[in-house]
């Protein structure tokens, strides 16, 4: 294991940006658990073939290899990327997020970044994808913003957020009251 990545910021703007939203019904620390625990993904979601480090850091960072399908109807078509991941816990003093940069693949370039904040005894996540879209003349960024955007990372990204916001409610229903004690 290595030092600890450091990703920077995510960029301001893109030609395209997606968003994927939901209020998880259960503590930001299980539900970061189970976002950061991506080798486990493919346990947890349909969608997803294989998810596999290629590097590892001391902090839960590195370089993870990634394949997906995205369905349509009976049919679906295999996505696969490699990123570098970034993850920021509470205890390093900023706010918990993850934070992807492709590597390789058609999404090369492309930032992503998991934000998570409490909200009472629940979790509002939030995924944004940036990308200047692939480097084709004339064409990239309108296919980006048109189709790879909207109909890839959308479908890939709210099947993901949907399918741990599942897994992270029931083991929140599981787990047993925490008791409060009075000083």
């Amino acid at each position: 294991m290595t030092a600890p990545r450091d990703l920077g910021s995510m960029p301001a703007e893109g030609r395209m940006v997606t968003v994927d939203e939901r209020l998880v019904r259960a503590p930001l620390p299980m539900i970061l658990a189970f976002a950061t625990d991506v080798e486990r993904w493919p346990e947890r979601l349909a969608h997803y073939r294989s998810v596999r480090f290629v590097e590892r850091r001391a902090d839960g960072s590195g370089v993870v290899e990634m394949a997906a399908k995205r369905p349509f109807g009976p049919l679906s078509w295999p996505a696969w990327w490699m990123s570098e991941m970034q993850v920021t816990g509470e205890r390093s003093g900023g706010r918990p997020a993850i934070h992807y940069r492709h590597i390789r693949g058609i999404t090369t370039g492309m930032e992503v970044e998991w934000q998570f904040a409490r909200m009472g005894d629940q979790t509002q996540v939030r995924i944004i994808h940036v990308w200047n879209g692939p480097a084709w003349p004339l064409i990239g960024g309108l296919i980006a913003r048109l189709v790879i955007g909207p109909v890839f990372v959308h479908g890939i990204a709210s099947r993901t957020l949907a399918g741990l916001a599942l897994a992270a409610e029931r083991m929140a229903m599981d787990a047993p009251p925490t008791e409060v004690t009075s000083g």
